[in-house]
């Protein structure tokens, strides 16, 4: 058994499709660094990522598949599900076995492609969920901002969606689960990490600002859509089913709603 071992990026899994053409092998598993070996691996290769390997693979990827395709691997991605790593490093290294094969990210019949897409899917679904519950709250200084966990890594996915509907102000999105953000001046958005998150004026278990830099205004404001949020709540008419599949509890501690 052929083993490949990279580390975890998406130009180390490019690379190793590099590498697996350039040997002339095709590695019966692909596994992430720290995971186990398996009992009988007879050969090991590990995989220096080299970003000049990985974009002559991604050029290529642009030769072959659409534009849905290659959304499809960088989505999917973003799920950082190990148990991608194999369909996928499987379905690029199909596109360029099979190069006569058009829509091959279309075959849904391939195992490895259906692997992949319903990655993508799950990704998308969670984006989706991102721009229907993150709340934000206002600081004195006049920026919102919103702490998030969610279980794949889809904000680079949902920034360009605030920028464009909070174009007038300046708000910070930050992952608690991932310990990075960003934050959006009124211009650029930028990428941002604490050194101390201790220090942070934020409770990351809540996404609760200080109470010394929560604007005044915004005190109210949660205080009234709370209210809001009871008022229409028809006791009768209640479905916790249908409501926690609609709204799933691991989103509620952030929630000022659910929250008070």
């Amino acid at each position: 058994m052929i083993v490949y071992v990279f580390d975890n990026t998406l130009d180390g899994l490019l690379s190793a499709v590099f590498d697996s053409f350039f040997l002339k092998q095709q590695p019966e598993a692909l596994l992430g660094e720290g995971e186990q070996l398996p009992l009988f691996a007879e050969k090991l290769h590990h995989v220096m990522t080299d970003g000049e390997k990985a974009g002559r693979v991604w050029k290529g990827l642009e030769k072959h598949l659409s534009k849905d395709g290659l959304r499809m691997i960088t989505v999917s991605w973003l799920s950082e599900e190990r148990t991608l790593n194999q369909p996928l490093f499987n379905f690029i290294c199909k596109v360029f076995r099979q190069p006569a094969v058009s829509g091959i990210e279309r075959n849904a019949s391939d195992a490895d492609v259906l692997e992949v897409r319903n990655t993508c899917r799950r990704v998308l679904h969670e984006q989706l969920r991102m721009k229907q519950f993150v709340r934000f709250q206002k600081a004195k200084d006049g920026t919102y901002l919103a702490v998030v966990s969610p279980d794949h890594n889809v904000l680079p996915l949902v920034t360009h969606h605030f920028a464009d509907r909070f174009n007038d102000q300046p708000w910070l999105i930050y992952d608690a689960k991932r310990h990075y953000g960003f934050y959006y001046d009124g211009e650029t958005v930028i990428r941002v990490t604490f050194e101390d998150e201790a220090a942070v004026p934020f409770d990351l278990t809540n996404g609760k600002l200080d109470d010394n830099v929560l604007s005044e205004n915004d005190k109210i404001f949660q205080e009234l859509w709370r209210t809001y949020f009871k008022a229409i709540c028809i006791k009768e008419r209640m479905n916790p089913k249908k409501q926690l599949n609609d709204m799933p509890r691991r989103y509620w501690k952030y929630m000022t709603e659910k929250n008070g």
